[in-house]
């Protein structure tokens, strides 16, 4: 009964979004409230954009800023403990933001959606800025590299204690890039720095060590144009599973190289160059119909320039502008447009205009399936087949099925769900079988989840959070 029951459900939530605008332009929305720029930008699970920090010309800013897709607009929220930029923002399992580092500096706080108020947290053990911050399956952020000078530490964050604690030390300085891969691992990379070879490393979460993997390839030796991607590129992970690194620059000289990092073989491949290199301070967003838009600085004038790379036949599209040159932000939105904030134009300007970016193809962020509208989750017992609810709830460590619509067909990204502020484990995910359009997401209740009638379950898929809805624990 469940499974018809979600079926019928699926028009509703679940397609391709009628356009409003002329597909693969750029379109002004709402100004910021000021000028920024290094700033981070995070898609909330209500739908809005938190954005924090950055810098104006050369103030370092500790405001923030929220942006409504509803009303196009961005209006101030609570003032962070001190000012950053070119720090990280990463949204945890129970719906806060963990901002660390930046300017640089060790300390780190959360913001609270709910109250919209940002409250200290532990410190890091070090000052870090340009770091990487990831989060893992298991709910814990990993905290790598940074400078200045490049450093070598890699620390964890855990969301329950509040803490940082050290991990393994990558097999050298700083990291460029870094990317969840989708067996749980994280893709470390470390791009040209005066010409010296280009290394990478995988970390391990289940042993918290890093390892040495393939190296990035540079058929030209370091001649110009720069064929290999620059310091701080752009790295994507593809829906096959395979990471796109692109662009970067090297003192004035813009890199259009990219290659793809194969998990499989540990090795990279390259693959077709950008139509025009894009230097330092890009952003980069995977849309949901497959492309990758990378927007960032042109080596062909001052102003910003766009590029989408098509995994399918391994190659850029001839670029657009955009309004930025470098330290923009770029969100995706629930809808699937892509919001893009502040940033710098030359020569030295920040501004505090963002634009909305129309994809093709725009693809609504995931939706979990409920019971007649109510909070209770479209949520099977795994073992019975029966429906989970305040008559029959789940336990710690059972294996339940959760049902809803908006997964890649064919993807290997796994989501991460959150039951109860919690990361949960994924056994399995992909189209319900014998329901074409639904998908299933095979799922372990974690241990240290809070009993009740209506714990809270939803989803993070491609960098965009589901609805939620409710599951009874006992």
């Amino acid at each position: 009964m469940i499974r018809s029951l979600a079926f019928s459900c699926i028009a509703a939530f679940h397609g391709i979004v009628a356009l409003a605008q002329s597909a693969g332009t750029f379109n002004r929305t709402g100004d910021l409230t000021g000028p920024r720029q290094f700033h981070t930008a995070t898609l909330l699970p209500n739908g809005k954009v938190l954005i924090t920090g950055g810098i104006s010309n050369s103030a370092e800013l500790a405001s923030a800023e929220l942006y409504d897709p509803a009303s196009r607009a961005f209006t101030a929220t609570g003032t962070m403990t001190a000012p950053r930029w070119r720090h990280t923002a990463t949204l945890l399992p129970n719906g806060k933001v963990l901002i660390a580092g930046g300017s640089p500096q060790a300390g780190a706080e959360l913001y609270d959606p709910a109250s919209g108020t940002f409250s200290v947290t532990g410190d890091m053990s070090i000052a870090r800025r340009l770091h990487t911050a990831t989060l893992l399956n298991d709910g814990i952020v990993l905290i790598a590299g940074g400078s200045y000078p490049y450093v070598q530490t890699a620390e964890i964050y855990d969301p329950i204690a509040g803490t940082f604690s050290a991990t393994g030390n990558m097999s050298e300085p700083g990291a460029d890039t870094a990317t969840l891969l989708a067996n749980g691992k994280v893709l470390i990379t470390r791009s040209t720095r005066d010409f010296e070879e280009n290394h990478a490393d995988v970390y391990d979460p289940a042993t918290g060590t890093f390892s040495r993997t393939g190296d990035l390839l540079d058929p030209t030796m370091g001649q110009y144009p720069l064929s290999i991607p620059g310091q701080y590129p752009t790295a994507i992970l593809l829906t096959n599973g395979k990471v796109l690194i692109a662009g970067g620059a090297q003192g004035d000289f813009w890199a259009a190289a990219a290659q793809i990092y194969d998990p499989a073989t540990g090795s990279f491949a390259l693959t077709g160059r950008m139509t025009a290199g894009i230097g330092y301070w890009q952003a980069g967003v995977l849309l949901p119909e497959g492309r990758v838009l990378i927007l960032g600085e042109s080596n062909t004038g001052p102003g910003g320039t766009a590029e989408l790379y098509d995994p399918l036949t391994g190659t850029f599209s001839v670029p657009f502008q955009s309004q930025s040159a470098e330290g923009h932000a770029a969100t995706l939105l629930p809808d699937g447009a892509v919001l893009v904030t502040g940033g710098w134009v030359c020569c030295g300007h920040t501004i505090a205009t963002a634009e909305i970016y129309h994809p093709a193809v725009k693809l609504a962020s995931p939706h979990l399936l409920s019971l007649s509208g109510g909070p209770q989750g479209a949520i099977l017992h795994a073992s019975t087949q029966q429906l989970v609810s305040a008559a029959n709830p789940v336990v710690a460590g059972e294996a339940v099925e959760i049902y809803g619509t908006g997964l890649i067909d064919g993807a290997t990204i796994p989501p991460q769900v959150a039951i109860g502020g919690r990361l949960a484990e994924v056994l399995y995910f992909g189209t319900a079988p014998g329901y074409a359009g639904l998908d299933q997401i095979n799922v372990r209740v974690p241990h240290g989840v809070p009993s009740g009638p209506c714990v809270p379950v939803r989803l993070d898929y491609l960098g965009r959070p589901s609805n939620e809805v409710a599951l009874a624990v006992r």
